[in-house]
């Protein structure tokens, strides 16, 4: 239906119903109680609130642009995860303001591309490609 509309084919849409893929369908509502918090603004709206209703979409815009609610113990915390390159850590320091005083990202593909020069040293200029593409790396992670 969406590739139809697009090419301005919306005829005989009117009283149709369509399919929503399941990531949107709120799959995740049966665990959804005893995952989130019970505040609301301290935790995101699952998708289908986000994607479903305009209540859902104000609230995950205030929370993530404007960090309505969310305050931050003073201090400071790393906390790392498992990425699909290595591992992707957070550093969070807070001043007991609303919102963090300082957010840091670790990204994987960074430190990744710290050692290509090590890793081409004594190869040949057509190795280049082969090795960068080894490691995988996302461009969008080397912004520093």
């Amino acid at each position: 239906m969406a590739d139809e509309a697009k090419m301005g084919r919306t005829a005989g849409f009117l009283n149709v119903i369509s399919r929503v893929d399941p990531t949107l369908q709120g799959t995740e509502r049966p665990y959804l109680k005893r995952v989130m918090a019970a505040d609301k603004r301290a935790a995101l709206p699952n998708k289908e609130e986000t994607y479903g209703n305009i209540e859902g979409m104000m609230q995950h815009f205030k929370l993530v642009m404007d960090r309505h609610g969310i305050r931050p113990p003073k201090g400071d915390t790393y906390f790392a995860v498992e990425g699909a390159n290595g591992e992707l850590g957070f550093y969070v320091v807070g001043d007991g303001k609303e919102g963090p005083y300082r957010v840091r990202v670790r990204p994987p593909c960074f430190f990744a591309m710290a050692g290509l020069h090590t890793m081409l040293e004594n190869y040949m200029l057509a190795d280049i490609v082969p090795t960068f593409g080894s490691i995988n790396m996302i461009a969008g992670e080397l912004d520093r």
